[in-house]
Parts: structure tokens; sequence; C-alpha cells
């Protein structure tokens, strides 16, 4: 009776009061995005690299078309923008000029990950490191449009920061024995404590370059996506050894949060963490309570569960694709990346974001 009663909330809530939000002024002045595939919305068109989604069926039902964005249409990112009353997704920084920097950019770039060899046998790619470089030069031209770096760095505290890797550290590193030499180099909890240490010192460089209110993207279970069951799931359940690997990633993130949040040396800073771990299972363990009828098979793919081979060039996709939660054998459907936007930005329970949720954030 209970889970009934936080649905019926879950849609209440979410369908009618939080549209009222988002209507008028962007409640930050600017949101830049860090990331890999899950918020890349172009950043690899022009690399020279597997890892890109610039032909149909992607981006189907998103009003541009094949944009670079690996889902059937809206990522969590475009999403984000919407509930922080931004009137338009927020540009890649490979595609942008003068005029969009004021608002914010999108570095993610598929592939990319905490280590600079991550995604490597994919092709080109923007390491997180490549990324932050690509905002100091952002900050350079802010705070020549604005007049100088003190004027620059009191607009960019008030600015929202979403960051989000790891999973192709595991994905496209670690767990890819064949080609990568950590697997034999760490356990993996020696691994995980590495990513972390190389992790903290990127965001610690970022909180340099100005950023104050950040929100740390938890991994998923990457354990039960298509691609991973396909390979290595007999029965159609998750892959526990690499859920296992995650979890112990977001257990010292989490930590990470706690710690930075606690240093007394970053002033005005605050840094939260979005729990997509449970959020996610949540909807894989009971998919109709939120409207999914498919959570083990890709929209778009071949193969086992759709996930042996990822979406294809002009593929013929599911019709359904509201009622799948994978789009393709690693990424996440619109629907769902709708729920988990809402969820993070103004959380249903306690547990979906620590300590609070975006909203609360971007009101200090």
């Amino acid at each position: 009776m209970a889970s009934y009663y936080n649905f019926i909330m879950f849609i209440l809530f979410f369908g009618i009061i939080l549209p009222t939000w988002v209507v008028g002024k962007p409640q930050v002045p600017c949101y830049f995005i860090f990331g890999d595939s899950l918020v890349d919305n172009g950043n690899n068109n022009r690399l020279v690299t597997f890892a890109k989604a610039t032909y149909l069926p992607h981006g189907i039902d998103f009003s541009s078309g094949p944009t670079g964005r690996f889902c059937n249409g809206r990522n969590f990112a475009d999403f984000m923008a919407e509930h922080l009353g931004f009137t338009s997704h927020i540009p890649p920084f490979a595609f942008s000029n003068g005029s969009d920097i004021l608002l914010g950019l999108n570095y993610a770039s598929a592939a990319a990950g905490i280590r600079h060899e991550t995604g490597r046998h994919l092709g080109d790619r923007i390491t997180f490191n490549q990324q932050l470089q690509n905002h100091k030069l952002t900050v350079s031209s802010i705070s020549d449009v604005l007049g100088g770096s003190d004027l620059a760095s009191n607009y960019l505290q008030k600015c929202f920061y979403h960051i989000g890797f790891g999973s192709n550290d595991y994905l496209n590193n670690y767990f890819i024995t064949a080609v990568y030499e950590t697997s034999s180099m760490f356990t993996v909890e020696e691994f995980t404590k590495v990513l972390i240490q190389q992790y903290r010192r990127q965001i610690l460089k970022l909180y340099n370059y100005g950023a104050r209110k950040v929100a740390l993207h938890g991994l998923g279970p990457i354990g039960c996506t298509p691609y991973e069951m396909s390979r290595h799931s007999s029965n159609e359940s998750c892959v526990e050894y690499i859920n296992t690997a995650v979890q112990l990633f977001n257990h010292y993130l989490k930590l990470l949060v706690d710690e930075l949040n606690n240093n007394s040396r970053l002033q005005n800073a605050k840094f939260i963490y979005l729990n997509f771990y449970d959020m996610s299972m949540e909807v894989i363990q009971q998919p109709s309570a939120f409207g999914f009828r498919v959570v083990k098979s890709a929209c778009c793919g071949t193969g086992l569960n759709n996930g042996a081979l990822t979406c294809l060039p002009f593929e013929v996709p599911c019709r359904n694709r509201n009622e799948y939660f994978f789009w393709d054998a690693y990424h996440s459907t619109e629907a769902a990346n709708k729920i988990a936007s809402r969820r993070t930005y103004l959380a249903l329970n306690e547990s979906d974001v620590y300590p609070f949720d975006i909203y609360h954030l971007v009101q200090l």
C-alpha cells in the first residue's frame, strides 16, 4: 500500500507541481556539463571514433533528429536544463560560439573517463582532464566578456555544474582485460580507490576554475545493461561482479562528497551525490510502477537482449519506446532520462540524492 501511495504522489507531484517552476528566468545563470555518452550532445561528432551517434535511429524522437546524443530523444542534461528554466538546451563545446558561453556549455564526450587511457580502443574521445582544459578556456573567455577575473568568479559561483564519470573506467578499461592492464595492476577495490583519488584532484581543479554548486553523478547498475547481460548472463539476471564494482565506486564517491563539503578551504562550495544506482534498480525491479514494460532488452540493437551489438545506422528500433528503459546496449531512453532528472532535481525519496537535491543546491 505504501509503494502505491508513493507512486501516486510521484505522479501528482512531478506531473503537476514541477512544471510550474520552469517558467520564467533560469534559476542559475549558467549550467556546465562534464561527462561521457550519457550526456554527450555532439562533442564526438567530428572525432575519429566508433563512439558517436550521428545517425538515425539515434534522435528519432528529438526535435533536430540525430545530434550526437546516445538516445532516442532528450538525455539527462537536456531535461535538467529544462527543470532549471533554460529555454534552450545547453550547447556542446565543440560547436559553441561567443554568445553561448555565458549560459553554459556541455563538454561531455562518449567513451571518456576519469583515466586518460579509458576508451582508447574506441578511438578519439575527450577525457575529463581534457574537458577541464576546455573549461579553462571558457572561463578565460567569460573573464574577457565580463571585464575581469573577479567579475567572472562572482558569476561562475552562481552556476550549476554537473559531473558524471566512472562508467567507462570500468566498462571500457578495467573489465576489458585483453586491452587494458589495470585489472592486472589492481584489485577492484584498489582500482576504485585510485580512481576516486584522481577524481578528487580533478574536481578540486574545477573548484579552482570557479565551480561552487556541483552535482556528482553516481554510477548506475551497468551490470544490468543489455550489453553486459548479453555477454555474461545466462538467465537474464544482472551481472553481479560488475554491479559490485559500481557500488564500491558509489560508496567512495559519497564519502568524497562528505570530505569535500567538510573541507574548510573550499569556501562557499557545496557538493551533492546523485544516486542513479538505486533509482535505476527501483525501476528495473518494479517497471510497471513507472510505466515501463521492458527493462532487460534494448529498444535498438541486435543479438541477445538486443545488446550484443549496439544500435546500428538506420536500424529499425522498437515502436513503443516509452515502455523501454534502455534505448540501446548501454544507454537509457528519453522516458527513463525524464524520470531520473525529475527525481534528482527535486527528490521524491531521501535516498535519491545526498545530502539534498539539485533544486535546493541551486538556491544556495
